[in-house]
């Protein structure tokens, strides 16, 4: 690997540490294949109370929560990382009740989110990711020459005009500022966004998305800045002033 293909593991994005609390063994083993080891750090437990204890011994980004535990049920262990722990990181319930009642007792226990099985598991990586974003740490802004992003907003700022950007271009362009000025190869955006096990069809949609992320640039602050560099990968490139550029 040369300096200018800068590996994304660790370097860019620190792991998610996300909690699974779920005794229905095939689909804990679903969402830890589904889930894997490049974006998130994963802890398992069968039960409420052994989810008490690693609670009270390790800190996480995110709590994915069944409902119909062995034991304690769901709502009782909700209430407690809520009361007695004194836990604020945010859980997602999973249950087959889809009753209104039973969302509101969810959420009067104190869950940030209620997702109804089954579910496609892309949809509970979303979340995951949606509600980590919401209540991450306040992350300093980026800057790459006069471009300024936040991780925090999305927003994109040059020479005072800003502009606010959403989803996968949103990721890929926080990667490049991350890298900038050293450029990032297909394969290394793709592992990032992706997986590492990504298949062709993510490869295909890289070009999408970075059509979509100058597209969005161009239209807002009047340069797409991200640069091909052909046969290897993109890198940022910093307009100079007073200079637009064209798609």
């Amino acid at each position: 690997m040369t300096p200018n293909q800068t590996s994304l593991k660790g370097s860019v994005q620190s792991p998610l540490r996300l909690l699974i609390v779920e005794d229905q063994m095939d689909l804990a083993e679903n969402l830890f294949e589904f889930l894997g080891e490049e974006r998130y750090t994963l802890d398992f437990a069968a039960d409420g109370l052994t989810a008490l204890h690693l609670l009270a011994t390790q800190s996480y980004d995110v709590i994915v929560l069944d409902l119909m535990l062995p034991g304690v049920n769901g709502y009782d262990i909700c209430k407690r990382i809520r009361q007695d722990l004194q836990c604020q990181t945010p859980v997602i319930l999973m249950t087959a009740l889809s009753a209104l009642n039973d969302k509101e007792k969810g959420f009067d226990c104190g869950a940030d989110d209620y997702l109804v099985k089954p579910f496609e598991l892309r949809e509970l990586q979303l979340r995951i990711e949606a509600l980590h974003r919401r209540y991450a740490p306040q992350r300093p802004v980026l800057a790459a020459g006069d471009i300024r992003f936040d991780p925090g907003t999305l927003e994109v700022e040059l020479r005072g005009s800003k502009i606010a950007l959403s989803g996968t271009p949103a990721r890929l362009f926080e990667l490049l500022v991350r890298a900038y000025p050293s450029f990032l190869s297909h394969e290394a955006l793709t592992d990032a966004v992706w997986g590492a096990h990504h298949g062709e069809t993510e490869g295909n949609s890289l070009r999408t998305h970075i059509y979509t992320l100058r597209k969005s640039l161009h239209a807002g602050l009047g340069s797409g800045m991200v640069k091909t560099i052909h046969g290897r990968g993109y890198c940022l490139e910093v307009p100079e002033k007073g200079n637009p550029d064209t798609l």
